[in-house]
């Protein structure tokens, strides 16, 4: 029997998050916190909604996912998000010790690599998955922006 808990049906999971976001005028990335082929958490960017710089779908996510284990540490986890984190995000997904990162689509200019953030050296890292689409949706979004 195929395994259906891929890395691309769980990127999908995240860019639905992802378009609700989109939906609400936020910046369109989302997140989701999976262990065991689980999603135990799960949001999209709220910084318009809640008036606050650091409501990225991965801080979002990390918390609701900390809250969910009744423990800070996330080891074992994997966060799917539709964007290559911040350098912030990097920063929190460190101290989390989350196990594994997949990103869609990389962010050359605020992504933590650029930025020169680090994740935590156990972290695994997978990038490029569904790239084409979760790249096309932060497109389209800046664009309609500026029209």
């Amino acid at each position: 029997m195929e395994n259906i808990f891929t890395h691309e049906y769980f990127m999908k999971k995240a860019l639905n998050e992802a378009q609700e976001a989109f939906d609400k005028g936020e910046i369109p990335v989302g997140a989701l916190v999976v262990v065991d082929n689980r999603v135990i958490a799960k949001s999209h960017n709220l910084t318009e909604l809640l008036n606050d710089v650091t409501a990225h779908a991965e801080m979002q996510s990390i918390t609701a996912a900390a809250n969910f284990l009744g423990g800070k540490y996330l080891t074992g986890c994997t966060l799917y998000v539709t964007l290559e984190p911040c350098q912030m995000c990097a920063g929190a997904l460190y101290w989390s010790q989350i196990s594994r990162v997949v990103y869609g689509a990389h962010d050359e200019h605020r992504g933590y690599r650029a930025m020169g953030g680090k994740l935590h050296p156990k972290t695994e890292v997978v990038s490029g998955i569904l790239e084409q689409e979760c790249s096309v949706l932060v497109k389209d979004f800046f664009k309609k922006r500026r029209a």
